[in-house]
């Protein structure tokens, strides 16, 4: 059997997973697993018995929030923006290994009871087989242990299923890169503040603008807050390993990158959850 044969099966137990209940609401950060499994939803249940739902806090961008809303637009369906209050959380300000228990915990607890004034049972997030075969997601846990459950986990859909899947179905998002909250910028064992997440938010913006004007297209950009060292506030950026030596050649760009008294540009590129490579133990958070 080809791979476009077995995501066609996937596809048909994703259909069947959200077909055998009445309505769900699906947990929508904007980014391009949660918006298929929103697309699949509606394709099962029809728009009406379909809610999208993203939480705004100071941990979600701003371009990240419109294009949630203009997705859900797209398809029709009801768009509610709860306020989440992850920095309420003790264990989220304290920025340990399991922080990410701690946010989607604060979630699911606000998209619960939203749900039930909907009339609504189920809430579904977009964690993909793959995320589940990874030992260190303390989110996924929490997400578990309150009731919220996976199509795309449960469908067996990978993370290449679900942009093969998205760009059948024509959707906005199919080749939108990955933009984890930004919460996942802070180092570990730097607290999380919400001057911290504005601050790397503009710090994102500003170098992103100042690359663009100077013809140095980025797909992929991050900036690192890792907190104090020797005395001075510091930030990492990240960009696509093709562009790391445009950059470092030309290290007025980086003048956007405000609030920090060092910058310094990582020459390994960009690397998703690369954070998670300062942890001693990952392990010990499952």
């Amino acid at each position: 059997m080809d791979r476009m044969s077995d995501l066609d099966e996937r596809l048909a137990v994703l259909h069947d997973e959200l077909a055998a209940v009445p309505g769900v609401v699906v947990a929508f950060s904007g980014g391009v697993d949660s918006g298929v499994v929103l697309a699949a939803a509606v394709h099962a249940l029809g728009a009406d018995r379909v809610v999208a739902a993203t939480a705004v806090s100071p941990s979600l961008p701003a371009p990240e929030r419109a294009a949630a809303v203009e997705f859900a637009r797209s398809l029709g369906v009801r768009h509610e923006q709860p306020a989440t209050d992850e920095l309420s959380r003790a264990g989220y300000v304290a920025n340990a290994g399991d922080r990410c228990f701690f946010c989607k915990a604060e979630l699911v607890d606000v998209l619960t009871p939203l749900a039930a004034e909907l009339g609504i049972a189920d809430v579904v997030t977009g964690t993909n087989a793959d995320d589940v075969r990874v030992g260190f997601r303390p989110g996924i846990r929490a997400a578990t242990e309150r009731g919220a459950w996976a199509p795309l986990a449960r469908a067996g859909m990978t993370k290449d299923d679900v942009r093969e899947a998205a760009r059948q179905w024509g959707l906005a998002l199919a080749d939108k890169p990955a933009a984890a909250c930004l919460a996942s910028r802070i180092a570990y064992g730097v607290p999380v503040s919400a001057q911290r997440l504005a601050r790397v938010e503009a710090a994102e913006a500003a170098l992103r603008t100042a690359l663009t004007a100077a013809g140095l297209l980025v797909r992929n950009l991050r900036v690192r807050d890792l907190g104090s060292i020797r005395g001075l506030q510091t930030a990492r950026v990240e960009v696509d390993l093709p562009r790391v030596a445009d950059l470092v050649a030309r290290p007025e760009l980086l003048a956007g990158v405000a609030g920090f008294g060092r910058v310094e540009v990582d020459l390994r590129g960009f690397r998703s959850g690369s954070m998670n490579e300062l942890l001693p133990d990952p392990v010990r958070y499952r």
